[in-house]
């Protein structure tokens, strides 16, 4: 999960200044002499590069980092051991680092393995679409085996039973799932590679600065948070704060970003990606199956 989600934790960050009293800070290059002169004129060539002990302009000498990592003194603390100063001390965590929102849409990098096993009808709840080459996840059903396993819209899955799923069709992947042993799928997961995350932030208002029509991200307003951390038009919303909202009307969606706190990760698609995922799958099918539960972190 990236560290500062949005332009305004950066500029949050940038007005919060941290000063420890305990801990003397690493001093300047500049304010320290140069303990070799002649060596520095007598030299053939001119240094091309600092030194480490130069780097970013910091006295990384040995006393200085001896000096600036040395403990409290003990006495300071009537009698009490005297403890090192955490490096949290120096940390500046941004506004929305631990907002519930970021952690549900978090998109992972790398793979995982999702064991799933098919109920009494020998079905998982899980719909695959074949996208140039590759084999995605178009549907995951509420309340199904796939759900329970965490697959999402847009995943993609690379692997069942250690078949290597690149090259599939749609038919051929959805055959091999039929076929497959009711009480063990194994299946090799990427997450959402199509997809990516904004978080934005409500203005005094409630308003993040962006139009959307069937799902369909239309309007961008100037100066909005929504402008500031790059959300674009022409780009399907797929996710609010890791909630599903694919298949639900305009004004449920509304709903949901209004009754969410002042801080949103949205989850966004490009359209003519998600049109093609989406394609030959009619809108009553996904709004009636589609799993919008919030997902648990």
């Amino acid at each position: 999960m990236s560290l500062y989600p949005s332009l305004e934790d950066m500029k949050a960050r940038s007005t919060y200044s941290a000063s420890p009293s305990k801990t003397p800070a690493l001093l300047a290059v500049q304010d320290a002499p140069n303990p070799n002169p002649v060596e520095e004129e007598t030299r053939l060539y001119p240094k091309l590069y600092p030194e480490l002990s130069e780097f970013m302009g910091l006295n990384l000498s040995e006393d200085a980092l001896r000096q600036a990592l040395s403990m409290v003194p003990a006495e300071d603390y009537s009698g009490a051991v005297a403890p090192r100063t955490s490096a949290l001390s120096y940390m500046s965590a941004p506004i929305t680092g631990n907002d519930c929102g970021i952690r549900r849409a978090e998109i992972r990098q790398g793979i995982r393995e999702v064991i799933l096993c098919k109920d009494s009808d020998g079905k998982i709840g899980l719909r695959l679409k074949s996208v140039d080459n590759g084999v995605f996840v178009q549907l995951v059903q509420a309340n199904t085996a796939a759900a329970l396993g965490g697959l999402r819209f847009g995943d993609q899955v690379l692997q069942i039973n250690g078949e290597n799923c690149a090259g599939w069709s749609t038919d051929k992947a959805h055959k091999v799932l039929k076929n497959a042993s009711a009480e063990r799928i194994a299946f090799v997961v990427r997450d959402r590679p199509f997809e990516r995350t904004i978080t934005l932030h409500k203005d005094i208002n409630g308003q993040l600065g962006f139009i959307f029509k069937k799902g369909k991200i239309t309007f961008i307003v100037k100066d909005s948070s929504a402008a500031r951390n790059g959300l674009l038009t022409d780009h399907h919303i797929c996710e609010v704060n890791g909630q599903n909202v694919i298949g639900l009307k305009d004004p449920q969606i509304t709903d949901i970003l209004n009754s969410a706190g002042g801080v949103i990760t949205v989850t966004v698609t490009p359209t003519i990606i998600f049109e093609h995922m989406t394609k030959k799958m009619s809108s009553s099918i996904v709004k009636s199956l589609m799993d919008h539960s919030i997902p648990e972190v």
